[in-house]
């Protein structure tokens, strides 16, 4: 082999490296701590749990309901049915079929699925299936067991479970999918600043957990099950609102009460995006 061709496939190789490195660059979810994503909240929301206007609502609730119009949206009636170990469960639900950006603050976002025929809490995506809003009923068999509000997809007013007597077993209230038992601190109560809001459900932590800086922006995210933390939790850089910057990432485990798992630090960035640590699986 000449001089010529051992040069040639000098360049071939380096090329193929070069570029493959950057390849592995571009797809490497760590390379940069900037967060470009819709569904990540920059500043904090505005809660508001304001019954005042709750009785009129149920003045209005009877006209309203022969027109299928809630929370002045006009909506259409479904039903979804499956069988389990030899029990049919029915859902009667009303949907909308106007479009709704989803609220990246609420972990389950209830939506009709087209395709499956079927309720989902995950995964919607405009086109897919209809955001549920209005009445919801679910049936074992004959027997009423669960019953609420929907509001474009999140859970609203009072939820009530009951047991296979139909008899009366837990009831919760919510605010488009926030449970109105959740625990709110504030820097300022005057002006809504929130510092802190932990979902309780049924006197437990459940749902996405927000921290927020004084500025309003999100400094930390992550979910409750069942009390305990789990998944992936991040915590966010100051950057007065001028874009998302993950500063640490920590890993809880999958699901809760999982056995011999300890928590660790998957990842960290610097102020600028940069990666300066990552656990090595």
């Amino acid at each position: 082999m000449n001089k010529f061709s051992l040069f040639l496939l000098f360049i071939l190789l380096f090329s193929k490296t070069a570029f493959g490195q950057k390849a592995e660059s571009k797809s490497d979810p760590d390379s940069s701590g900037v967060v470009n994503s819709s569904l990540l909240p920059t500043t904090m929301p505005l809660l508001l749990f304001d019954d005042s206007n709750e009785k009129e609502e149920k003045k209005e609730k009877k006209k309203k309901a022969k027109k299928n119009i809630w929370f002045g949206v006009k909506t259409k009636r479904g039903l979804a049915k499956r069988d389990i170990r030899g029990q049919e469960i029915f859902e009667f639900f009303n949907y909308t079929e106007q479009a709704r950006a989803l609220d990246p603050y609420i972990r389950d976002v209830y939506w009709f699925d087209n395709q499956e025929r079927s309720i989902r809490t995950s995964g919607y995506q405009e086109g897919k299936g209809y955001l549920l809003h209005g009445p919801y009923e679910r049936k074992i068999n004959e027997t009423v067991v669960e019953s609420g509000m929907f509001y474009f997809g999140t859970k609203h007013k009072t939820w009530m479970l009951f047991d296979s007597k139909n008899v009366l077993q837990d009831k919760n209230h919510f605010n488009e999918g926030w449970p109105k038992e959740s625990r709110i601190s504030y820097y300022e109560r005057t002006n809504q600043t929130v510092e802190e809001i932990t979902p309780i459900q049924y006197g437990l932590e459940e749902g996405n957990y927000f921290y927020f800086y004084d500025d309003k922006q999100v400094a930390v995210t992550g979910e409750y099950q069942y009390g305990e933390k789990v998944g992936l939790w991040t915590e966010y850089w100051d950057t007065g609102n001028t874009k998302a910057i993950r500063k640490r990432e920590i890993q809880y485990q999958e699901e809760a009460y999982t056995e011999n798992f300890r928590p660790y630090i998957r990842a960290e960035w610097d102020k600028d995006g940069n990666l300066v640590y990552r656990k090595e699986m």
